[in-house]
């Protein structure tokens, strides 16, 4: 049976520009080893008209950032009625928007952080909430534009309201949570593991622990206790579903196991379009849970529809 011809969608003109090319160019190769037909598309604001006339079966979206997983791509997508992977219109749009899909998150009885929207401007005099807690834009991803408030801390972070500041008027305030980072990948209806993050030599997982080799260690499973880690598998799932995902995404939250081994466990949001570069978390999972990188993405191709 002839392979489909696949058009991975990459690039694009968010500030993900290089990791979508890393993805992309990961995806693209391995696709190719496994059969199918595949051609590489950088997507610009011509995207429309360039597949229009390349015809693909499928489009397999590996743009990350506003326009690639705000539910546009997936917009002009359902437009010219070619399949494509990941979630659709919705799901993408609610997903990237970090406060909308908290809303959603709690109301499905999954725990989350303590948080407010706010103008920018309006951080810079005084604290918006006691100190710990993050700053984050609500439409980034990749931890653009993450500011950590510490403890003690005497000052708002003047970086917020400076001319510097790309990533919107608006900001989430969130309550910080301490304890270490988990991540669960969700493929179609099943949870397939948990992964710990150990960044190494910073902070917290900013975006050179994530993309630069050695930037983060990752623990595949995440050593936890059998209850902490089903319990996290169950609430990935339950966010997965909540926000209408489809094909694979990837939950990430915090655990506090600071004084009990209970402790408090905490979701933070869901990537509708995960990574895919050679140091990305979903293809770990997936490995350990067995499935091999081209037999997950085979099976996001073929899982490929509109109306998603």
């Amino acid at each position: 049976m002839t392979k489909k011809h696949v058009a991975v969608l990459m690039g694009g003109f968010s500030s993900e520009r290089p990791v979508s090319l890393s993805s992309g160019g990961a995806c693209a190769k391995a696709l190719e080893d496994v059969g199918y037909r595949v051609t590489r598309v950088d997507v610009g604001r011509d995207v429309a008209a360039v597949l229009t006339d390349l015809k693909p079966d499928v489009a397999f979206n590996a743009l990350h950032g506003p326009f690639g997983e705000d539910g546009t791509i997936q917009g002009i997508l359902e437009y010219l009625a070619i399949p494509y992977t990941h979630s659709g219109v919705l799901a993408s749009a609610l997903a990237m928007n970090k406060d909308k899909a908290k809303g959603v998150a709690r109301a499905a009885g999954i725990p989350v952080a303590e948080s407010r929207v706010m103008r920018r401007s309006a951080i810079v005099n005084e604290h918006p909430m006691k100190p710990p807690y993050v700053v984050k834009p609500v439409n980034e991803g990749s931890s653009f534009g993450v500011v950590i408030v510490k403890e003690g801390q005497s000052h708002p972070p003047q970086i917020i309201a400076s001319p510097e500041w790309r990533y919107g008027e608006e900001v989430l305030v969130e309550r910080y949570i301490h304890g270490r980072e988990l991540t669960c990948a969700v493929m179609g209806d099943v949870a397939l593991g948990v992964c710990e993050i150990i960044p190494v030599g910073h902070n917290f997982y900013d975006y050179d622990s994530k993309y630069v080799p050695g930037g983060s260690k990752h623990e595949v499973p995440a050593k936890l206790s059998p209850n902490i880690y089903q319990k996290i598998l169950t609430l990935a799932l339950k966010a997965h579903q909540a926000i209408g995902c489809r094909g694979v995404s990837r939950s990430d939250f915090r655990y506090d196991d600071r004084h009990s081994e209970n402790g408090e466990i905490v979701w933070l949001e869901v990537n509708t379009q995960p990574g895919m570069t050679p140091t990305s978390l979903v293809p770990e999972i997936a490995q350990s849970a067995g499935h091999p990188f081209g037999e997950l993405l085979s099976w996001m191709v073929e899982d490929a529809s509109c109306l998603r």
